[in-house]
């Protein structure tokens, strides 16, 4: 069997940063897959289900409300391994294009305040695995640490 493109991915070289992972054709249309990695693969620790499922439902629910992105918005979610995010987006886009949807987003989960959105019995089938002051935390560092100044590596995958 083939390894899949993610998997081709030197782990040990990627640091936190914004990639396009992939772009698939989707009859005329294309999709973009985003690596939003927020942790060092194996030299930090990986984030906690908790923080991980809270920063979901508030990028997701700040991507389906957002004015531009909101209609090209396909999918965004947590990667098994827990170092970040897959964002997938309708349309040709690079690691450029989206760095200030990022800085937005990532600026609204670290403000948020009150109740968050879906966390619920009735919304939500894990509702109380949420970390809110956690996830906030984790917000602050990306944005601190990569997005506010991001450098050309941090947009492109390692060699």
């Amino acid at each position: 069997m083939e390894k899949i493109a993610s998997f081709t991915i030197d782990h040990i070289k990627l640091q936190p940063g914004v990639y396009v992972s992939r772009k698939d054709a989707v009859g005329p249309e294309v999709v973009t897959t985003f690596d939003l990695r927020m942790t060092s693969p194996n030299e930090e620790p990986v984030m906690n289900t908790a923080e991980m499922h809270t920063i979901e439902h508030l990028a997701a629910t700040y991507l389906r409300n957002h004015p531009t992105y909101k209609d090209k918005t396909i999918y965004f979610g947590p990667m098994g391994c827990r170092t970040g995010f897959y964002l997938l987006l309708a349309g040709n886009h690079t690691s450029k294009d989206i760095l200030p949807l990022m800085v937005e987003m990532y600026e609204f989960i670290r403000d948020f305040e009150g109740e968050v959105p879906g966390a619920s019995a009735k919304d939500c089938g894990n509702y109380l695995d949420m970390n809110l002051p956690m996830a906030k935390y984790l917000a602050m560092k990306y944005l601190d640490e990569v997005l506010y100044d991001i450098k050309e590596d941090r947009l492109t995958y390692p060699e």
